[in-house]
């Protein structure tokens, strides 16, 4: 099969497409015909070896993947062959193959596209775990989500107004804004013209916003500090900014709020954790549900391009650019010729 193949941690450059023996089934696997593969931040820190996962070289980039179900191991049988499913992985998604661990994969509904079901294995997993286990956002709070234009804040924002909190979204351009808007968030700043703290704090009467999610880090965590309501909860999601911050104790102390922690490879036991039976039925309890409000109109991932899996590099550098609203995603069986 063909794969994209990382020999050694470096940068986009160091990568190619090769082929590659398929992988070997595992215990309590799911062989899966890769339809569509989620292009994220994150990869580009495991290419670089900078990511708390760290894969033995050589491997396959790649974390979330659709496609339809060509293999079963014994004793799976909550999917089947012929199966359209999405699925979560710790590396791998990249090629024509994957095989998964069958507790991370999941049946879609029938109107759901696989690049649009790519979403759904770490990025609506993620903002919906984090905002309903962690957060306990409620109906009429008020949720900042900043980033807003990228696969995770579209999530967050899309997640935050389907729970019926108010949200405010943060982004770097009016095309951006547009389309954190046309998901759901009931106001927009753009930070580049406004200081979003000062926003804020307008907007909710001087209290500051409840929950506040950020993809960013940074300095955007640092003001988000400062415009954070009296037991608010703030979930840093990642740091595309470029730079982990660090929290003042004495302002959590004072201000009565949550800095929240989100891995949810946690909760897909990848790397060293366990999930136990009770964590697994939990977890697929929430996609349930996600996929409920997908099928009531009230998630709609967007994708922002498909891309052949030759042109992976280009795909990586638009999400290294940040230019990229929504998602971008690579077809293993597209034409290179595609546009």
């Amino acid at each position: 099969m063909r794969a994209v193949l990382c020999r050694d941690a470096g940068g986009i450059d160091s990568l190619k497409v090769e082929e590659v023996a398929a992988p070997d089934m595992i215990a309590g696997g799911v062989r899966i015909a890769v339809e569509a593969a989620g292009v994220s931040f994150a990869n580009l820190l495991v290419i670089a070896g900078r990511h708390q996962n760290k894969p033995p070289n050589p491997f396959v980039p790649g974390t979330e993947i659709a496609g339809i179900v060509i293999e079963v191991a014994e004793g799976v049988g909550h999917v089947q062959p012929g199966d359209r499913v999405c699925a979560g992985l710790p590396w791998g998604g990249f090629a024509e193959e994957a095989v998964v661990d069958g507790d991370n994969v999941f049946r879609i509904p029938a109107g759901l596209g696989y690049d649009a079901a790519t979403q759904f294995p770490t990025i609506y997993a993620t903002a919906y775990g984090a905002l309903t286990w962690r957060a306990r956002l409620q109906p009429g709070e008020v949720l900042l989500v900043h980033g807003a234009a990228g696969a995770s804040g579209l999530a967050a924002v899309e997640v935050g107004k389907a729970l019926g909190a108010t949200v405010i979204a943060t982004a770097g351009s009016d095309e951006k804004l547009a389309v954190a808007r046309a998901h759901g968030a009931g106001h927009c700043i753009d930070y580049g013209k406004t200081d979003f703290r000062d926003a804020v704090l307008e907007l909710t009467g001087g209290l500051g916003a409840d929950v506040i999610f950020d993809p960013v880090g940074g300095d955007v965590f640092d003001k988000s500090l400062r415009c954070i309501a009296p037991e608010g909860r703030i979930i840093p999601m990642g740091f595309a900014g470029g730079r982990i911050p660090q929290v003042p104790a004495n302002l959590l102390l004072v201000k009565n709020i949550d800095v929240i922690g989100v891995y949810w490879g946690y909760y897909m036991a990848w790397g060293k954790t366990r999930a136990s039976a009770a964590k697994r039925a939990r977890v697929r309890e929430l996609y349930a549900e996600m996929f409920a409000l997908f099928e009531q109109g009230k998630l709609a991932p967007l994708t922002y391009r498909s891309l052949p899996l030759g042109r992976f590099a280009e795909a990586l550098r638009l999400v290294e650019n940040r230019s990229v609203m929504g998602k971008i995603v690579l077809v293993p069986y597209a034409s290179e010729a595609q546009p």
